[in-house]
C-alpha cells in the first residue's frame, strides 16, 4: 500500500520539477542546477558521515553529472570570454575535489566545493535580481515593422 502511495508521489514531485524546468528563465535554469548540486553534495556529506558508501558515492555522482553536464556545458566561451574560461577551471577544480572527496571520504573537500558553489549561486542570483540596463545602442525612436 505504502509502494504505491510513495511512487504517487514521487511522480507528482517529478510533474512539478518538470513543469518549474518548462516554465523556468535560462537565468532561472543556472540557479536550479546549482541548487540540484549543493543538494547533492549535502546528500553525499550525509552518506558519508553515516557511513552508506553506495549512497555517497550516487550523490557525489549526481553532482558531478550536474557540475559538468548542466553548468560546465552550458558555457559559452566565446560570449563569456575570460569569465566563462575562468568557470570552466572552477568547475574542472570542483570536479577533481569532488572525485577526491568520495575516493578518499574527505567531508571538507565536500565542504570546500559546497561554498564554492553557494558563492557562484549567490553571485548568479544577485545578477538576476538587477533590472536589465538599457542598451547604449537602442533607438530613441520606434522602430517601424516591415510590412
Amino acid at each position: 500500500m505504502f509502494g504505491s502511495m510513495q511512487r504517487g508521489v514521487n511522480a507528482y514531485a517529478k510533474v512539478g520539477l518538470e513543469t518549474s524546468v518548462i516554465a523556468a528563465s535560462p537565468h532561472k535554469l543556472i540557479v536550479m542546477l546549482y541548487d540540484g548540486a549543493l543538494n547533492a553534495i549535502k546528500n553525499a556529506d550525509k552518506h558519508m558521515s553515516a557511513g552508506q558508501i553506495a549512497e555517497k558515492g550516487a550523490a557525489i555522482s549526481k553532482a558531478l553529472d550536474i557540475i559538468n553536464n548542466g553548468l560546465r556545458a552550458s558555457l559559452d566561451k566565446k560570449a563569456g570570454g575570460d569569465i566563462a574560461s575562468n568557470l570552466d577551471s572552477l568547475y574542472a577544480y570542483m570536479t577533481e575535489r569532488l572525485l577526491t572527496a568520495n575516493l578518499q571520504n574527505k567531508a571538507d573537500m565536500l565542504e570546500e566545493v559546497q561554498t564554492l558553489l553557494t558563492d557562484l549561486r549567490d553571485a548568479w542570483t544577485q545578477i538576476g535580481e538587477k533590472p536589465a540596463a538599457p542598451s547604449a545602442l537602442a533607438s530613441h525612436y520606434p522602430v517601424m515593422a516591415s510590412a
